[in-house]
């Protein structure tokens, strides 16, 4: 009697172990076969061109200038090189980590600087205001930063890029309640065309410094940046199921007036099944100062499974729906539910960068006020589809009015939907990539928003005149400070000219 029951005992052991490894078997295979075929395949750029992220925009140019780290030798051999290409009539560019993906940093046939030596940085610890080169990047500012037990005050959600360049792109992050980086920024020294050197401010220079920020390098070359910073924190995550009819109300309700909400940013579901029709909000709540233990920064968690995860969804609905699963029933695992402010900012593009040589990953953003969000949705819901794009995700942010920079996208409370797409190299993908991204602007424009500017230049002009009607004062403001238009790229040729 006894021995029937165990060996009944054993018949549903194994069998349970048998339905748990069937269950697993898909997702394990899949992510296995990601990892075998996610080989790095990016060549380098050849010799007298230069590209961006996008890997889209190959350019011949004149020459690559590398600025000096030292700060005298490179405000005078700056002056000179500005000189030199004046005199020979060529244009001059300015990049750092050319993350931008519409040729913002190019201008063909022209000199590039490439600021990333610049990089010094001293920190005032009473007065939380950091000072820093324009080449530094966020991943040399955070470490320095976290030693002190201070952190970045506005950013975006990656760290690779440059100071100079996030304040050209006036960039945005999950910081709540917040406007874009422009506000953060307290002065900044700027060369002009003409090799003089001048501080800007909101007391000095107050028109340039507004032009500047989120001006995309056409003013001139930041130099250094006065930046407010902030005391690291450590937060407690809380992660909000919601439907995305009921993503606005529920944001308001957990975050308003919320004295302890750090930072929010939202997903949204992205595979075939239930379209854009769910989503999570990520509500990062600040922690007693006391429970904070200054640590040592590294990789992200289980980084090269997240990856892994992340790079299966491009070009599969099952790996969607596989990453949706994880992210909104095992993101407590894979994460934790606890993270320092700088562990969080702390993170890579490379963690999910696309590394095919067949194919690439586009970004492109756009702003709706919050009562559009839904109807918005509900337009990109048809749009999408419709160009069988392959949307890998959308990150939800909130945004704050802009009352800094002068070609502003945030000209009221905004919420920005970053949408990453997966795009083959040709021209095929290429043609639906611009289609379905002119085709998205439209739809943000008819509801009251706006486009961001830093990616491909698929917008027309018109389209891009409606969601800035600030730009031809912009442009005329440009070629007052620089008349001879020396310094361009791609984005004033495309719409400044």
């Amino acid at each position: 009697m006894k021995s029937r029951l165990i060996k009944k005992i054993l018949r549903l052991a194994g069998l349970l172990i048998l339905l748990f490894g069937l269950l697993l078997a898909h997702p394990i295979f899949h992510i296995v076969r990601t990892i075998w075929n996610d080989r790095d395949e990016i060549v380098a750029i050849p010799p007298g061109k230069v590209n961006d992220a996008s890997r889209l925009n190959e350019t011949v140019v004149q020459e690559t200038w590398k600025i000096p780290g030292d700060a005298k030798s490179a405000e005078a051999q700056l002056s000179e090189l500005l000189h030199r290409a004046r005199t020979n009539h060529l244009k001059v560019s300015i990049a750092g980590a050319r993350h931008s993906m519409g040729a913002h940093t190019i201008a063909r046939d022209g000199i590039v600087i490439d600021m990333l030596p610049f990089n010094r940085m001293e920190v005032d610890a009473a007065g939380k205001i950091l000072h820093v080169q324009a080449g530094a990047r966020w991943c040399e500012v955070i470490p320095f930063l976290n030693a002190r037990g201070l952190s970045v005050e506005i950013m975006q959600s990656n760290d690779d890029f440059s100071i100079g360049g996030s304040i050209s792109v006036n960039c945005h992050g999950w910081q709540f309640n917040r406007p874009p980086i422009a506000s953060s920024v307290e002065a900044f020294r700027l060369m002009r065309a003409d090799g003089s050197v001048v501080k800007c401010s909101r007391m000095e220079n107050l028109e340039l410094f507004s032009l500047v920020l989120g001006g995309y390098g056409l003013f001139g070359i930041i130099l250094e940046v006065d930046l407010r910073v902030v005391p690291n924190q450590k937060y407690k995550i809380e992660r909000v199921p919601v439907s995305a009819a009921d993503f606005v109300r529920q944001f308001n309700e957990r975050t308003t007036n919320i004295a302890d909400v750090g930072m929010v940013y939202g997903r949204l579901h992205v595979s075939a099944k239930n379209f854009l029709e769910d989503g999570i909000i990520n509500i990062l709540h600040v922690l007693p100062a006391t429970n904070l233990v200054i640590s040592k920064l590294g990789p992200p968690k289980l980084a090269g499974l997240k990856r892994a995860i992340f790079r299966g969804s491009a070009g599969s609905e099952y790996g969607k729906g596989l990453r949706w699963t994880m992210e909104r029933d095992f993101e407590s695992w894979l994460s934790g539910d606890e993270c320092e402010r700088n562990d969080l900012l702390f993170e890579p593009v490379s963690l999910f960068q696309n590394r095919s040589t067949n194919s690439t990953d586009i970004l492109m953003e756009c702003f709706v006020p919050p009562p559009q969000f839904e109807t918005f949705l509900a337009e990109l819901r048809k749009i999408v589809p419709r160009h069988h794009a392959d949307l890998l995700n959308i990150t939800v942010r909130h945004v704050k009015r802009d009352e800094d920079a002068f070609l502003r996208y945030a000209d009221q409370e905004m919420l920005a939907l970053v949408m990453l797409f997966n795009q083959k190299k040709d021209v095929a993908g290429e043609e639906t990539m611009k289609a379905t991204a002119k085709e998205i602007i439209a739809a943000a424009l008819a509801h009251d928003g706006r486009y961001y500017l830093p990616y491909r230049a698929h917008a027309t002009p018109e389209q891009f005149a409606k969601a800035y009607p600030q730009a031809h004062e912009f442009f005329e403001l440009k070629r007052k400070y620089d008349p001879d238009e020396l310094f361009q790229n791609g984005f004033y040729q495309n719409y400044g000219k």
